[in-house]
């Protein structure tokens, strides 16, 4: 099969079209590249290098720490919390309690009424006065025993008897004491159908459960107070930040609605089981606890990781760009070049620099007027 005339001719134009398409896209992009490789550098006047500010530094070595965000919430822990019912139940007579309400251990918190209180200011008195008897006549047998004037089952019967009573009072005793009447001051003239409930802290009220005129039983919490001495800080901490928590570690806290007021904390209890999340639970002491924070408070905090002695720059030395960190560095007198880093942990204005070449320890980074040289680089890049 011949090809015509016509047919070569075209034939040879294509590829010729495709010979100089191949070249112009190599040419292209070994233009680029070259584009790419001059547009990390950046060459001043001495005029422009004044105007920028340009200040340059070598790395500095500085003990720093890092940090990393948590939250969490104000606990309580169980022996610092109150939870406040009357032992044989009643109606409540009165209260001025309120939740958040400061209490003082021993102050009067409510008054309860019932006639079960009644009768047993009754009973208890009652078996105070047959006392009196069964202990006179104890002692008559006791002595016409001893003389056998009198049979040793009728002295027993008396001893029976006064042991009994005397079981029976002081059981009395301690059941007037749980509902906060003193057997001691108790006679026919101060008997009362109410008893005053007290407070068993310092603290203050974190619920109140009940109203005026309501019948309680001996299980119902009429009230819950809270002692503040050892409200603590409770956060969570995800399992990749754990080596970095140790006892005695340094947590400053802040609410969200007031994040410029820091609360100084100290860890001291470090959760060893892993949620399903990986995540533990870790608890920390206030240094100075401030009552305006409630339990419950959701709290946010940076805790401080050891300090550690690493290579630094100031935090303005390091521009943004793409997401990316980036230095200057000086390459001749006003002749800088962009290199992108890996920025460590930041402390104080300082940010450690995690270097992979060991020439960047000699070399001299732009401290200051870093961004007036990346905008004007990209601004070369742009023209």
């Amino acid at each position: 099969m011949k090809f015509d005339s016509k047919y070569k001719i075209a034939l040879s134009v294509l590829l010729s079209i495709s010979i100089v398409s191949c070249g112009n896209k190599e040419t292209a992009k070994q233009a680029e590249t070259e584009t790419q490789t001059e547009n990390t550098l950046i060459e001043l006047n001495a005029e422009q290098a004044k105007n920028a500010g340009i200040q340059t530094a070598g790395l500095e070595e500085k003990n720093i720490s890092g940090s990393f965000r948590v939250n969490g919430l104000i606990d309580v822990p169980p022996q610092n919390m109150v939870s406040v019912s009357m032992p044989l139940g009643g109606y409540l007579k009165s209260t001025q309690l309120l939740p958040g309400m400061h209490i003082s251990k021993g102050e009067v918190i409510a008054v309860m009424e019932d006639q079960q209180y009644i009768q047993l200011q009754q009973d208890y008195l009652t078996a105070k006065a047959r006392f009196v008897y069964l202990e006179n006549e104890y002692k008559r047998q006791k002595d016409l025993n001893t003389s056998k004037a009198t049979s040793d089952k009728v002295f027993q019967q008396a001893e029976s008897e006064y042991l009994s009573q005397k079981i029976a009072i002081r059981s009395l005793e301690e059941k007037l004491k749980l509902i906060g009447i003193n057997p001691v001051k108790l006679n026919e003239n101060t008997m009362s159908k109410s008893v005053e409930l007290r407070s068993p802290i310092d603290g203050f009220v974190s619920k109140v459960d009940v109203n005026i005129g309501k019948y309680v039983s001996p299980t119902e919490v009429l009230f819950e107070l809270v002692n503040p001495t050892d409200i603590h800080l409770s956060l969570t901490v995800f399992e990749a930040d754990l080596p970095n928590v140790f006892i005695g570690q340094k947590v400053l806290a802040f609410t969200n609605n007031n994040p410029s007021k820091m609360y100084s904390c100290e860890v001291i209890l470090i959760g060893k089981d892993l949620s399903a999340e990986r995540f533990a639970t870790i608890h920390c002491h206030f240094e100075k606890y401030d009552k305006t924070l409630s339990p419950g408070t959701f709290m946010n905090a940076m805790m401080e990781t050891e300090h550690k002695t690493v290579k630094t720059l100031p935090e303005e030395a390091i521009v943004q760009h793409d997401n990316k960190s980036f230095v200057f560095i000086e390459r001749e007198k006003n002749v800088f070049e962009l290199l992108e880093v890996k920025t460590g942990m930041a402390e104080k204005g300082s940010v450690e620099l995690i270097l992979d070449k060991t020439e960047l320890l000699k070399v001299k980074f732009v401290t200051k007027g870093a961004y007036s040289l990346l905008m004007k680089l990209k601004n070369t890049v742009d023209e």
